[in-house]
């Protein structure tokens, strides 16, 4: 990362967003985060592939509600640190006029999305926290992008693993869509035949102040409430699907 780090920012401290940007092969995180990436990499060797895969699933998600769907505004809460194929973009190569806000918690994602969005319309990053969902409701409303009056795909993309009592905020969130919006989640799942890597997977983020809560695939199901649930198979090819599955749940759900 470069030297120009914003005030507040604590490089000493393992951070969730920096940690997956290093499993990326990003270089917006610190030392502190790739300790922590490689301790975690020690205990789930698969756990790269897993975040590779799960941003796969991200961009095949985004482009067939762009695509087939006719989705054009998406809004990423806990969006992380700005990788590569990011959401706008995959939106945009399907209409370059699709809006996209990106909402985080981190001060760092904040500042270094908004300087590298300061120069797209139609994209913006606010600053909001899932579990005060009126308030990222407010926020992403006043960016002007997003009507919440019309469908919006809205992305709760490996980050609700990091919230311990979602199901309410979730909750809420999924009230305010309109008719015809799709929430997409992805979560870790919790391995029951691995629970002491599991425990240690929690120590390593425990140590950076960050909650882990792997659920298994029925408690993620849950999180879609009443949604129509969609089939994954479009987005993913069954031979990843079925690798993706051991380490993660990735689901699609429509608004009725």
């Amino acid at each position: 990362m470069s030297d120009g780090v914003p005030g507040g920012v604590d490089v000493h401290t393992a951070n969730s967003a920096r940690i997956y940007d290093y499993m990326l092969g990003g270089k917006d995180n610190f030392a502190a985060d790739r300790t922590a990436a490689e301790k975690i990499a020690r205990t789930f060797p698969e756990s790269r592939e897993g975040v590779r895969l799960n941003r796969e699933f991200l961009g095949k998600v985004v482009r067939h509600l762009a695509e087939e769907v006719g989705i054009r505004q998406f809004v990423d809460i806990g969006a992380g640190l700005p990788t590569q194929n990011n959401v706008h973009q995959v939106a945009h190569s399907v209409d370059p006029a699709a809006r996209t806000v990106y909402v985080d918690n981190d001060p760092v994602v904040c500042v270094h999305g908004r300087a590298l969005l300061a120069n797209s319309p139609t994209v913006a990053m606010v600053n909001g926290d899932v579990r005060k969902p009126e308030d990222v409701h407010a926020k992403v409303a006043q960016t002007g992008l997003i009507n919440w009056g019309e469908p919006v795909a809205l992305l709760l993309v490996a980050m609700l693993h990091f919230v311990e009592e979602p199901y309410e905020h979730v909750a809420k969130l999924r009230e305010a869509l309109a008719p015809g919006s799709h929430l997409v989640i992805t979560h870790l799942t919790r391995a029951e035949d691995r629970g002491g890597d599991t425990d240690r997977l929690r120590e390593i983020y425990s140590q950076a102040g960050v909650p882990l809560a792997p659920r298994s695939a029925e408690e993620i199901a849950q999180l879609f409430g009443d949604f129509e649930q969609l089939d994954t198979t479009p987005f993913m090819p069954a031979y990843l699907a079925e690798r993706f599955l051991v380490l993660g749940y990735g689901g699609v759900a429509r608004k009725p």
